[in-house]
């Protein structure tokens, strides 16, 4: 009898053993779709995501709006931006407010997440367009500024005051725009060229190549964080994961082709969301850590 026990207590442990070894590890890098297509149009920017887990985009089903999108992928209209005013990069500070680089007023917007108040929070005749936005630790807000028909580009700053400073000129169509998680750091890419710059109390300085691709530009990106940069690459397709120091780690292939720019969220910070010009929508997928500005927003 007790060899019996013996052997179906052997058994038992051996079925439980090999469900458990079957059982798959989340899967990673991989892109799935998270709202349907052409639920917003070619413009589709941003993204950005609050300290509610709520993602927020540009251009959702007209220009000059922001859609809202839950979790499960369900997008619906958040606010009318005033006439004339269209999106294109969004960001959060510790508070919770959103901040909008208004491309064609050449505004920064700030929108009140409460009352859905909008007010223009800087504004610099100087700017071709505000086109991305970074933000740091200390709700200072930087700026890539591209002028596309004469292919040059600007860096810009703005302080908690709406003050706006230049940092930059003189560069080619300049575009993504991110802060290290130590804030020591700038990154910009313009050209096919992602450059680095030591920040130091919205100053810049010390400029150098991080990474050059041989084809195909860049557009948005955002840090995670242990630092490591997710770098969009409209017309290939993909998003490129690159270490602070200027290693390709991997590059995670998108079902669509354009991505315009990248944010990270969800219930842990993990979920990563790109904007797809091609597809008027967002994809997801899942790494390994956690956004920069997703851990800095839910402190």
């Amino acid at each position: 009898m007790n060899k019996i026990v013996a052997n179906l207590t052997l058994i038992f442990s051996l079925l439980v053993n090999t469900s458990f070894s079957q059982e798959k590890p989340e899967s990673l890098f991989t892109s799935s779709v998270l709202t349907p297509v052409k639920s917003f149009t070619s413009g589709i920017e941003g993204p950005g995501v609050d300290k509610n887990g709520v993602l927020y985009a540009v251009n959702f089903s007209k220009e000059g709006t922001i859609g809202m999108v839950t979790p499960d992928g369900s997008a619906s209209l958040f606010i009318e931006l005033p006439a004339g005013s269209i999106g294109n990069g969004i960001r959060f500070n510790k508070k919770g407010d959103m901040f909008i680089a208004d491309y064609t007023k050449h505004n920064i917007l700030k929108v009140n997440m409460k009352t859905k108040a909008i007010s223009v929070y800087a504004h610099e005749p100087g700017m071709a367009q505000p086109n991305d936005i970074a933000i740091d630790d200390n709700g200072r807000l930087y700026a890539s500024d591209p002028d596309w028909k004469a292919r040059t580009g600007k860096i810009w700053t703005i302080d908690k005051n709406g003050n706006v400073n230049l940092l930059e000129t003189g560069m080619s169509t300049t575009n993504g725009i991110e802060v290290s998680p130590d804030n020591r750091t700038l990154y910009v890419t313009h050209a096919r060229q992602v450059l680095a710059y030591n920040l130091s109390k919205g100053k810049i300085s010390n400029k150098r190549i991080l990474y050059e691709f041989a084809d195909f530009g860049m557009d948005g990106m955002r840090c995670d964080v242990e630092g490591n940069l997710y770098v969009t690459r409209p017309g290939k397709g993909t998003v490129v994961k690159l270490s602070p120091q200027g290693t390709v780690i991997r590059e995670i292939t998108l079902i669509g082709k354009k991505p315009s720019n990248i944010a990270f969220g969800g219930k842990d910070g993990r979920t990563v969301y790109v904007t797809m010009q091609d597809q008027g929508n967002i994809e997801s997928f899942r790494a390994d850590l956690p956004g920069r500005e997703w851990r800095m927003s839910t402190r």
